[in-house]
């Protein structure tokens, strides 16, 4: 049996069969729905992530960017504790694959470098703000990763769930959120633009 859980829709809640989901989110915006196994899976999906500990946790904001010229992408991050800059972070690379997707593998690769500056320093968990939805969806599973980066990116975030929390808040691009823009200004260094 498959519990169907839909967590935007016109009713949400969970469903035990597909004619019934469907009849929740079919035609309607936005709607976010998936199949699971246990009706406890289901339900701890639609409740959503545990709330943000920041006594133990770690603050980061992560950014991409691409430079059309040279074919290579690459990352901003800028870690905060305790309301400090702790560490700025950045990176480039030009695999072929992955510069297929221009931006967004330095947006995947900024999130993977922030977490694992967390584990790594032992931080009980993480607060990822980001500006590009996949940060999210392909890390919580609600958005399929179909390409090998994001398929090793939903893959590496679902092995560091396992080790401490993390947790994803959506800003919005070039909105004066001065964090967001300093780790969009790494990124754009990191790619010569």
């Amino acid at each position: 049996m498959k519990y169907y859980a839909v967590k935007k829709g016109r009713h949400p809640g969970i469903y035990t069969s597909w004619d019934a989901c469907k009849a929740e989110v079919e035609g309607f915006s936005g709607a976010a729905y998936k199949s699971f196994k246990t009706e406890k899976e289901a339900r701890a999906w639609i409740k959503g992530p545990k709330p943000v500990r920041m006594d133990h946790g770690l603050i980061a904001y992560v950014d991409g960017s691409f430079n059309i010229k040279t074919k290579v992408y690459g990352y901003g991050a800028v870690l905060i504790d305790g309301g400090q800059v702790i560490q700025r972070l950045s990176g480039s690379d030009d695999d072929e694959e992955l510069a297929s997707m221009r931006n967004v593998a330095g947006e995947i690769n900024g999130a993977m470098a922030a977490v694992d500056y967390a584990i790594t320093h032992g931080y009980d968990g993480i607060v990822l703000y980001y500006d590009y939805m996949g940060i999210c969806q392909w890390a919580t599973g609600e958005w399929k990763a179909n390409k090998a980066g994001t398929k090793a990116y939903a893959d590496y975030m679902q092995k560091a769930m396992k080790k401490i929390g993390i947790w994803f808040e959506k800003v919005e691009a070039h909105s004066g959120d001065r964090f967001n823009d300093e780790a969009d200004a790494l990124a754009k260094k990191a790619v010569g633009v």
